[in-house]
């Protein structure tokens, strides 16, 4: 499983990042338009085992809102053009990159905050710290995000434990219609 996984992850971020090249660059000249700054932002995440990593998105924010949880995060930190890319995930498409490099799965947790003691206390406890992070999860499609971290690992978990091509064949779709 993991060695088909691994190919499915690097086909489909190959084919992925192709795909969207147009949208990627038109969504970093919008950025660039709309506020100073560099359009793509890199973040310190936890990944697989806990190991850090910079994890690369398109750049909702106005530069020097503090690193916080998207929950927890001022409203009008938010540029217009980054209403926009959070509402379609397009901000998320820099995350190929990730992929690519193998710190990071097309499905699997989503990767969070060091600060995130809580989550990550949780996730450790139930193994989901073993897996490769990812773009989109089952907790995504289901409409759970960080700001409850035990029913989020626990989410993360139950995907672990029924993980196959077919169920990631369905979190992916289920990310493009929900958008």
């Amino acid at each position: 499983m993991k060695a088909a996984k691994h190919i499915f992850d690097l086909a489909g971020a190959v084919l992925l990042l192709v795909a969207t090249s147009p949208v990627l660059m038109l969504a970093v000249l919008a950025i660039r338009a709309s506020s100073p700054g560099p359009a793509i932002f890199s973040q310190t995440r936890v990944g697989r085992d806990g190991l850090l990593f910079r994890c690369h998105k398109l750049r909702t924010m106005y530069v020097g809102t503090p690193s916080l949880p998207s929950h927890e995060a001022p409203a009008n930190s938010v540029t217009s053009v980054g209403r926009v890319l959070r509402k379609f995930k397009l901000d998320e498409l820099p995350q190929f990159w990730n992929v690519l490099k193998g710190e990071m799965s097309l499905v699997g947790p989503r990767p969070c905050l060091p600060t995130q003691t809580q989550l990550i206390e949780y996730r450790r406890r139930l193994g989901v710290l073993a897996a490769l992070p990812g773009i989109t999860g089952l907790a995504q499609i289901k409409g759970i995000d960080m700001s409850n971290p035990e029913l989020l690992a626990q989410t993360d978990a139950a995907y672990l434990r029924t993980a196959s091509f077919w169920l990631d064949l369905r979190i992916l779709l289920g990310t493009l219609y929900r958008s």
